[in-house]
């Protein structure tokens, strides 16, 4: 397993849309266990495959990452091909996102999801969800469209926002130039 750089917005690579996963092998496991990782590594409850800079439908979520009550029971997901089937109510959420490191905005999205799904074996799965669940597969699945949630938001803010993000990559960037 390996740690992925993860993409800061508004790197480019982050709007475009993502490519169906054709092929299940052990690359695409290997992938998914490094998504996982770098999800642990950097505190998130999600990670899509456009983040690492791969334009794959896929994304990870633990929406019980780094809590101390965690059900006997709860996995991570690793969802592949995503695809809605249903979408009603409405919730706003604080969302966050590993590719705006530090922010935070509320969001409106649909209270109540199901979509179906792969997993990493190609094999299909059906998932009902709300609450944290419901947001992060609406999330995640956005960024396979090439849209962050920045994107949902006003202008003022989004634009505070980016100009936070350009000095957090810069920042970076003079970073790794001193090592």
């Amino acid at each position: 397993m390996a740690l992925r750089e993860i993409l800061i917005w508004p790197d480019p690579r982050l709007k475009k849309k993502s490519l169906p996963v054709t092929v299940f092998d052990d690359d695409l496991k290997r992938l998914a266990e490094d998504m996982l990782e770098t999800m642990y590594a950097n505190d998130g409850v999600g990670l899509a495959a456009p983040q690492v800079g791969l334009l794959k439908r896929m994304f990870t979520i633990d929406i019980f990452a780094g809590k101390e009550q965690r059900p006997a029971d709860a996995q991570p997901l690793v969802i592949v091909n995503p695809e809605f089937l249903e979408k009603s109510g409405s919730i706003v959420w604080d969302e966050g996102c590993l590719s705006v490191p530090g922010e935070t905005a509320e969001v409106k999205r649909a209270g109540l999801v199901r979509v179906r799904y792969q997993d990493v074996s190609g094999a299909y799965h059906e998932i009902e969800a709300s609450e944290l669940l419901g947001v992060a597969l609406q999330h995640e699945t956005d960024h396979l469209d090439g849209v962050m949630f920045v994107d949902r938001i006003g202008k003022l803010k989004r634009d505070v926002i980016r100009r936070k993000m350009l000095r957090l990559k810069q920042d970076l960037e003079t970073e790794r130039a001193a090592v």
